[in-house]
């Protein structure tokens, strides 16, 4: 198995997404943004890379099926608070 087949079927490259999100966050934050609007622009990705990781891994449906659930009501939140859902256009 080659390097970049091994770092699919560990995982390890959905943890490399999570890493370089947990980054940004960090730089979003250090440049003046608010903790709770970059975790809820950012939670969504988490979330669907949580379950990428789940399904690169094997890993029984529900640990798949729960954080793809999850990100919509997190997505809907990010939109109402940048009020994107109640404007009329």
């Amino acid at each position: 198995m080659d390097a970049v087949s091994a770092l699919f079927a560990s995982g390890h490259a959905a943890d490399l997404i999570l890493i370089v999100l947990a980054a940004e966050l960090v730089w979003l934050v250090a440049r003046g943004a608010r903790a709770l609007d970059v975790a809820l622009a950012l939670g969504p990705a988490v979330l669907i890379v949580f379950a990428l990781r789940g399904a690169l891994t094997g890993a029984d449906w529900p640990l798949i099926a729960v954080p793809l659930t999850l990100s919509f009501p997190v997505h809907i939140a990010d939109l109402k608070r940048r009020e994107m859902l109640d404007k009329r256009r």
